[in-house]
């Protein structure tokens, strides 16, 4: 269990930094015109927050507390930003959460495991999102990007549609209540 602690709280500062840095790209994609990137670095850092609450009500479930820390965001263009993000986003879903998952199971923490796994799938999807806006800006033409997001109030998945999604395909949310971002 001691392992899976460290990991959760590695992972709350992590998601809890993405979710800052995420917002602050928001502003700078403002500042550039790209209102519609805006939208996504918006709606991926609400969902990096709810990953962070949901790791951290595990750590406070096997008796822990999260440390303080320190966030430091380094803001350039959005092109630039949008890079980076596909960066920790892959690194999240294909080397340090599944490294996590492993050792909760290995541990028996079920709740550990979830959360983990919520978070990995949504990180697929903000890169696949990322990837699609970095392509849309390299080409000079952004009006093909989704104009809304959703998200699950639950495990933080993200959508940027709703066709054919009557409940979450993670955790059985029901569609009505996703948070809207645009």
């Amino acid at each position: 269990m001691n392992k899976t602690i460290e990991n959760l709280k590695a992972a709350i500062k992590g998601e809890t930094t993405a979710s800052a840095t995420y917002a602050a790209y928001a502003v700078k994609a403002m500042q550039e015109g790209q209102p519609l990137i805006q939208k996504l670095f918006e709606a991926a850092s609400k969902a990096e927050s709810i990953h962070a609450v949901n790791h951290n009500k595990v750590l406070e479930k096997l008796g822990a507390k999260m440390d303080a820390f320190e966030i430091n965001i380094t803001v350039n263009s959005t092109a630039e930003n949008l890079k980076a993000a596909i960066a920790g986003e892959t690194h999240e879903f294909e080397c340090m959460y599944p490294e996590f998952i492993a050792v909760a199971k290995e541990e028996g923490q079920d709740a550990a495991v979830r959360s983990f796994t919520w978070a990995t799938e949504a990180e697929k999807e903000h890169a696949d999102f990322y990837t699609a806006a970095l392509q849309a800006l390299e080409n000079g033409d952004t009006s093909t990007l989704p104009k809304q997001y959703w998200i699950c109030p639950l495990c933080g998945d993200t959508f940027k549609s709703l066709d054919g999604v009557t409940v979450c395909p993670l955790c059985n949310a029901k569609a009505e209540k996703f948070l809207v971002i645009g």
